[in-house]
Protein backbone atom coordinates (compact mmCIF):
# COMPACT_ATOMS: atom_id res chain seq x y z
CA UNK A 1 0.00 0.00 0.00
CA UNK A 2 1.40 3.57 -0.81
CA UNK A 3 1.88 5.95 2.07
CA UNK A 4 0.32 8.99 1.00
CA UNK A 5 -0.02 12.37 2.17
CA UNK A 6 -2.08 15.00 -0.08
CA UNK A 7 -2.00 18.89 -0.02
CA UNK A 8 -2.82 20.99 -2.82
CA UNK A 9 -3.76 18.38 -5.03
CA UNK A 10 0.10 17.46 -4.74
CA UNK A 11 0.75 13.63 -3.02
CA UNK A 12 3.61 13.18 -0.79
CA UNK A 13 4.57 9.70 -1.04
CA UNK A 14 7.01 7.54 1.00
CA UNK A 15 9.33 5.28 -1.32
CA UNK A 16 11.28 4.30 1.83
CA UNK A 17 11.41 3.61 5.27
CA UNK A 18 13.46 7.01 6.63
CA UNK A 19 12.15 10.84 6.77
CA UNK A 20 13.66 11.75 3.19
CA UNK A 21 12.76 9.04 1.16
CA UNK A 22 9.77 10.79 -0.39
CA UNK A 23 8.64 12.60 -3.44
CA UNK A 24 5.87 14.71 -4.18
CA UNK A 25 3.76 13.65 -7.23
CA UNK A 26 1.67 16.08 -9.39
CA UNK A 27 -0.64 14.96 -11.96
CA UNK A 28 -1.90 17.20 -14.92
CA UNK A 29 -5.74 17.62 -15.77
CA UNK A 30 -7.63 14.30 -17.27
CA UNK A 31 -7.11 10.80 -17.63
CA UNK A 32 -3.63 9.44 -18.83
CA UNK A 33 -1.28 7.73 -18.87
CA UNK A 34 0.73 10.70 -17.95
CA UNK A 35 4.02 10.55 -19.49
CA UNK A 36 6.53 11.20 -16.28
CA UNK A 37 9.38 13.66 -15.08
CA UNK A 38 11.35 12.50 -12.25
CA UNK A 39 13.33 15.95 -11.05
CA UNK A 40 16.40 16.08 -8.96
CA UNK A 41 16.97 19.00 -6.77
CA UNK A 42 20.27 20.22 -6.58
CA UNK A 43 22.78 21.91 -3.66
CA UNK A 44 25.84 19.96 -3.81
CA UNK A 45 24.29 17.07 -2.60
CA UNK A 46 23.74 18.55 1.15
CA UNK A 47 21.34 18.70 3.46
CA UNK A 48 20.12 22.75 3.90
CA UNK A 49 18.97 22.29 0.25
CA UNK A 50 15.94 20.31 -0.29
CA UNK A 51 13.23 19.26 -2.94
CA UNK A 52 11.26 22.55 -2.66
CA UNK A 53 13.50 24.34 -4.62
CA UNK A 54 12.04 22.33 -8.08
CA UNK A 55 8.16 23.58 -6.53
CA UNK A 56 7.91 25.83 -9.60
CA UNK A 57 9.56 23.75 -12.07
CA UNK A 58 7.05 20.52 -11.55
CA UNK A 59 4.28 22.53 -11.44
CA UNK A 60 5.56 23.62 -14.60
CA UNK A 61 6.02 21.19 -16.53
CA UNK A 62 2.09 19.41 -14.61
CA UNK A 63 0.45 22.37 -16.25
CA UNK A 64 2.00 20.96 -19.98
CA UNK A 65 0.23 17.94 -19.30
CA UNK A 66 3.58 16.28 -17.73
CA UNK A 67 3.36 14.28 -14.36
CA UNK A 68 5.98 15.31 -12.30
CA UNK A 69 7.98 13.14 -9.68
CA UNK A 70 9.95 15.77 -7.40
CA UNK A 71 11.97 13.59 -5.21
CA UNK A 72 13.91 13.65 -1.99
CA UNK A 73 16.67 11.47 -0.91
CA UNK A 74 19.35 11.64 2.28
CA UNK A 75 22.15 13.72 1.67
CA UNK A 76 25.59 15.05 2.77
CA UNK A 77 24.97 15.86 6.84
CA UNK A 78 22.12 13.59 7.35
CA UNK A 79 22.37 10.02 8.78
CA UNK A 80 22.82 7.48 6.09
CA UNK A 81 23.41 10.56 3.29
CA UNK A 82 26.60 10.47 1.08
CA UNK A 83 27.95 7.36 -0.22
CA UNK A 84 26.20 5.21 -1.14
CA UNK A 85 22.79 6.47 0.70
CA UNK A 86 22.10 9.41 -1.56
CA UNK A 87 22.82 7.38 -4.93
CA UNK A 88 20.43 4.36 -3.54
CA UNK A 89 17.90 6.42 -2.42
CA UNK A 90 17.61 8.07 -6.10
CA UNK A 91 17.43 4.81 -7.59
CA UNK A 92 15.51 3.24 -4.87
CA UNK A 93 13.05 6.60 -5.71
CA UNK A 94 13.34 6.01 -9.96
CA UNK A 95 12.33 2.41 -9.77
CA UNK A 96 9.05 3.57 -7.60
CA UNK A 97 7.46 4.85 -10.53
CA UNK A 98 6.64 1.23 -10.87
CA UNK A 99 5.00 0.92 -8.08
CA UNK A 100 3.09 4.10 -8.40
CA UNK A 101 1.65 3.12 -12.16
CA UNK A 102 -0.13 0.92 -9.61
CA UNK A 103 -2.41 3.36 -8.43
CA UNK A 104 -1.91 6.55 -10.78
CA UNK A 105 -2.16 7.00 -14.46
CA UNK A 106 1.26 7.19 -15.36
CA UNK A 107 3.37 6.02 -18.63
CA UNK A 108 6.11 4.22 -17.17
CA UNK A 109 7.52 3.84 -21.17
CA UNK A 110 7.92 7.28 -20.80
CA UNK A 111 9.60 8.50 -17.84
CA UNK A 112 12.59 10.82 -18.13
CA UNK A 113 14.75 12.56 -15.21
CA UNK A 114 15.61 15.95 -15.04
CA UNK A 115 18.62 17.35 -12.32
CA UNK A 116 19.85 20.36 -11.83
CA UNK A 117 23.46 20.91 -10.27
CA UNK A 118 24.25 18.09 -7.81
CA UNK A 119 20.76 16.78 -9.04
CA UNK A 120 21.67 17.00 -12.57
CA UNK A 121 24.56 14.46 -11.61
CA UNK A 122 22.44 11.89 -10.52
CA UNK A 123 19.77 11.90 -12.92
CA UNK A 124 22.60 11.41 -15.42
CA UNK A 125 24.04 8.46 -12.90
CA UNK A 126 20.56 6.78 -12.79
CA UNK A 127 20.27 6.51 -16.43
CA UNK A 128 23.95 5.08 -16.47
CA UNK A 129 23.78 2.67 -13.65
CA UNK A 130 23.09 -0.06 -15.73
CA UNK A 131 26.49 -0.05 -16.34
CA UNK A 132 27.69 -0.90 -13.31
CA UNK A 133 28.93 -3.98 -12.26
CA UNK A 134 27.12 -6.87 -10.17
CA UNK A 135 29.26 -6.42 -7.24
CA UNK A 136 29.28 -2.78 -6.94
CA UNK A 137 27.43 -1.06 -3.72
CA UNK A 138 25.76 1.10 -5.81
CA UNK A 139 23.82 -2.23 -7.71
CA UNK A 140 20.81 -2.24 -7.07
CA UNK A 141 18.15 -4.04 -9.21
CA UNK A 142 19.40 -6.22 -12.75
CA UNK A 143 16.18 -4.47 -14.61
CA UNK A 144 16.61 -0.66 -13.13
CA UNK A 145 13.55 1.54 -14.57
CA UNK A 146 14.43 2.59 -18.22
CA UNK A 147 13.90 6.08 -19.18
CA UNK A 148 14.02 7.99 -22.66
CA UNK A 149 15.94 10.34 -21.84
CA UNK A 150 17.98 12.34 -19.20
CA UNK A 151 18.04 16.44 -19.19
CA UNK A 152 20.63 17.40 -16.91
CA UNK A 153 21.11 21.51 -15.96
CA UNK A 154 24.15 22.66 -15.21
CA UNK A 155 24.56 19.11 -13.78
CA UNK A 156 28.04 17.69 -12.28
CA UNK A 157 28.60 15.24 -14.78
CA UNK A 158 32.16 14.82 -14.07
CA UNK A 159 33.03 13.78 -10.22
CA UNK A 160 36.86 13.94 -10.79
CA UNK A 161 36.70 17.14 -12.35
CA UNK A 162 34.22 19.27 -10.30
CA UNK A 163 36.20 17.57 -7.20
CA UNK A 164 39.29 19.37 -8.68
CA UNK A 165 37.44 22.74 -9.53
CA UNK A 166 36.84 22.84 -6.14
CA UNK A 167 39.93 22.00 -4.85
CA UNK A 168 41.59 24.44 -6.83
CA UNK A 169 39.10 27.42 -5.63
CA UNK A 170 40.45 25.84 -1.76
CA UNK A 171 44.10 26.46 -3.36
CA UNK A 172 43.10 29.82 -4.82
CA UNK A 173 40.69 30.96 -2.06
CA UNK A 174 42.04 29.02 1.10
CA UNK A 175 38.56 28.12 1.87
CA UNK A 176 38.21 24.26 2.38
CA UNK A 177 35.14 23.54 0.75
CA UNK A 178 34.95 20.39 -1.58
CA UNK A 179 31.18 18.79 -1.58
CA UNK A 180 32.27 16.01 -4.29
CA UNK A 181 34.79 15.00 -1.60
CA UNK A 182 32.62 14.76 1.26
CA UNK A 183 29.43 13.29 -1.19
CA UNK A 184 32.27 10.37 -1.80
CA UNK A 185 34.28 10.11 0.93
CA UNK A 186 37.55 11.08 0.07
CA UNK A 187 39.27 12.64 -2.85
CA UNK A 188 40.30 10.70 -6.30
CA UNK A 189 43.07 8.83 -5.48
CA UNK A 190 42.01 7.82 -2.55
CA UNK A 191 38.69 6.44 -3.25
CA UNK A 192 39.21 5.41 -7.10
CA UNK A 193 36.04 2.80 -7.85
CA UNK A 194 34.17 5.44 -5.92
CA UNK A 195 34.97 7.86 -8.49
CA UNK A 196 34.13 5.36 -11.39
CA UNK A 197 31.14 3.93 -10.22
CA UNK A 198 29.51 7.34 -9.06
CA UNK A 199 30.44 9.56 -11.83
CA UNK A 200 28.60 9.58 -15.06
CA UNK A 201 31.85 10.14 -17.06
CA UNK A 202 33.43 6.78 -15.89
CA UNK A 203 29.79 4.97 -16.94
CA UNK A 204 29.67 6.38 -20.16
CA UNK A 205 28.28 5.06 -23.19
CA UNK A 206 24.80 5.36 -21.08
CA UNK A 207 22.71 4.56 -24.21
CA UNK A 208 19.93 6.73 -24.17
CA UNK A 209 19.34 10.64 -25.37
CA UNK A 210 21.00 13.17 -23.36
CA UNK A 211 20.19 16.99 -23.09
CA UNK A 212 22.73 19.22 -21.36
CA UNK A 213 21.66 22.77 -20.54
CA UNK A 214 24.10 24.97 -19.32
CA UNK A 215 24.31 28.95 -18.41
CA UNK A 216 27.89 30.59 -19.87
CA UNK A 217 27.64 32.95 -16.88
CA UNK A 218 27.61 30.06 -14.32
CA UNK A 219 30.15 30.40 -11.36
CA UNK A 220 29.03 27.39 -9.47
CA UNK A 221 29.19 24.48 -11.77
CA UNK A 222 31.31 25.59 -14.94
CA UNK A 223 29.76 25.37 -18.26
CA UNK A 224 33.28 23.43 -19.11
CA UNK A 225 31.93 20.60 -16.91
CA UNK A 226 29.12 19.77 -19.29
CA UNK A 227 31.38 20.39 -22.71
CA UNK A 228 34.06 18.31 -21.70
CA UNK A 229 31.50 15.98 -20.82
CA UNK A 230 29.29 16.36 -23.93
CA UNK A 231 32.83 15.44 -25.85
CA UNK A 232 33.08 12.34 -23.79
CA UNK A 233 29.62 11.05 -24.36
CA UNK A 234 29.74 11.36 -27.95
CA UNK A 235 33.32 9.60 -28.52
CA UNK A 236 31.57 6.96 -26.54
CA UNK A 237 28.62 6.71 -28.94
CA UNK A 238 26.06 8.38 -27.10
CA UNK A 239 23.09 11.16 -28.85
CA UNK A 240 23.64 14.20 -26.35
CA UNK A 241 23.15 17.80 -27.10
CA UNK A 242 24.56 20.72 -25.21
CA UNK A 243 22.52 23.65 -25.06
CA UNK A 244 23.80 26.81 -23.92
CA UNK A 245 22.21 29.95 -22.46
CA UNK A 246 24.43 32.96 -22.55
CA UNK A 247 22.65 35.03 -20.08
CA UNK A 248 22.05 32.47 -17.88
CA UNK A 249 23.83 31.65 -14.23
CA UNK A 250 23.32 28.77 -12.06
CA UNK A 251 19.88 29.24 -10.84
CA UNK A 252 17.69 30.84 -13.82
CA UNK A 253 17.96 26.99 -15.72
CA UNK A 254 15.42 25.82 -12.99
CA UNK A 255 13.17 29.25 -12.92
CA UNK A 256 9.97 28.89 -15.50
CA UNK A 257 9.95 32.36 -16.01
CA UNK A 258 13.24 32.86 -17.53
CA UNK A 259 14.47 32.41 -21.22
CA UNK A 260 15.96 29.11 -20.01
CA UNK A 261 12.13 27.60 -19.37
CA UNK A 262 11.20 27.53 -23.43
CA UNK A 263 14.63 25.48 -23.83
CA UNK A 264 13.60 22.51 -21.05
CA UNK A 265 9.86 22.51 -22.03
CA UNK A 266 11.29 21.57 -25.99
CA UNK A 267 13.92 19.52 -24.30
CA UNK A 268 11.56 17.53 -22.87
CA UNK A 269 8.66 17.26 -25.06
CA UNK A 270 11.23 15.98 -27.64
CA UNK A 271 12.40 12.97 -25.29
CA UNK A 272 9.05 12.21 -24.26
CA UNK A 273 7.56 11.83 -27.79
Amino acid sequence: MINTEEKNNIKRIAYGANENQFGDLRLPEGDGPFPVAMIIHGGFWRAKFDLEQMNKMAEAFTKQGIATWNVEYRRVGQDGGGWPGTFLDNAEAADYIRVLTETYPLDVNRCITIGHSAGGHLALWLAARHNLSSDSELHTSEKPLPLKGVISLAGASDLEMMHDVHQWKETLYGIVDNPTRDLIGGKPEEQTSRYQEGSPRELLPIRVPLVLIHGILDVNVPVGLSEHFKKAAAEAGDLVTLKTISTAEHFKLILPETEAWPVLLESANNLLR
